[in-house]
């Protein structure tokens, strides 16, 4: 079996337990493991403002480890802030979510800068998106027409039973122009086609001349699907979505057991 190099990292669910905190044996092992040469990169489908707070944490601009904020859409080496990779939505997809999400009865919202563009500010399934990002919400009349340049994401925001029942039919009216699928049970992202978490890893290894073979990837939800498949060694966290644990190379201990450190230090015992 090949030498692990790269380990990328969900976040929710997965690296932080149930408080959003990364827990001490999983800081501890992942730190250990950059300290010997192994690259990080954080995978999530938070904005970046999102992302930032755990990449300070582990230290990735000192140890040139990388973030993969909305998905993978954006690519960030973090030692030097440079952008490695980006991709945004076209208008008409965005304006086809906007016009799908009045027909359906939910809310759209997306992003400007480090503020969620929103037509409310007391939608439950928002506050979620904006607390656990610490982003502000900015309240307009129309969230499509407030749109500046295009944006990497939108995400529809529902009742998960109701988004469970017209998840397929916003697919196939949003078409092959996008990918749509739900990041968790009350949100459905819609991002540029084409790219998903594990079609970001291997844009990234390729960049930076790391085989498929030598990835280990960590994930719980819908959108870790395709990585958790793409990587070498694909483990899944026992909280996660029964998908993605029949996918799994390897299941971890949930986020809240220190799950991660278990399968960390145990795929890398000598080094």
């Amino acid at each position: 079996m090949d030498m692990k190099k790269i380990v990328f990292l969900d976040i929710d669910g997965t690296l932080v337990n149930s408080e959003k905190k990364i827990t001490p044996l999983t800081k501890k092992s992942l730190m250990r493991i950059q300290e010997q040469g192994i690259k990080l990169a954080i995978a999530s489908g938070r904005p970046s403002k999102g992302v930032i707070p755990y990449a300070e944490e582990l230290e990735l601009e000192k140890f040139g480890g990388y973030i993969m904020p909305f998905n993978g859409c954006n690519i960030i080496n973090y030692q030097t802030k440079d952008v490695v990779y980006s991709n945004t939505l076209s208008m008409d997809v965005v304006k086809k979510a906007y016009e799908l999400s009045k027909e359906y009865g939910i809310e759209m919202i997306t992003y400007k800068g480090d503020n969620i563009l929103s037509e409310t500010d007391d939608n439950p399934y928002l506050l979620i998106e904006s607390r656990i990002n610490k982003m502000d919400v900015e309240k307009v009349p129309c969230v499509y027409d407030a749109i500046e340049t295009p944006p990497v994401k939108c995400l529809l925001l529902g009742d998960g039973d109701y988004l469970g029942k017209i998840e397929t039919e916003i697919k196939e009216k949003i078409g092959e122009n996008a990918n749509v699928f739900r990041s968790e049970p009350f949100f459905i992202e819609i991002v540029p086609q084409g790219l998903d978490k594990a079609a970001a890893i291997a844009e990234l290894i390729s960049r930076i001349g790391i085989k498929q073979s030598e990835t280990v990837a960590f994930g719980d939800g819908f959108n870790d699907i395709s990585m958790i498949e793409y990587a070498g060694l694909g483990v899944a966290m026992s909280n996660g979505c029964d998908r993605i644990k029949e996918v799994a190379d390897r299941i971890a201990p949930d986020n809240d057991s220190e799950g991660i450190a278990e399968v960390i230090d145990d795929i890398f015992r000598s080094i």
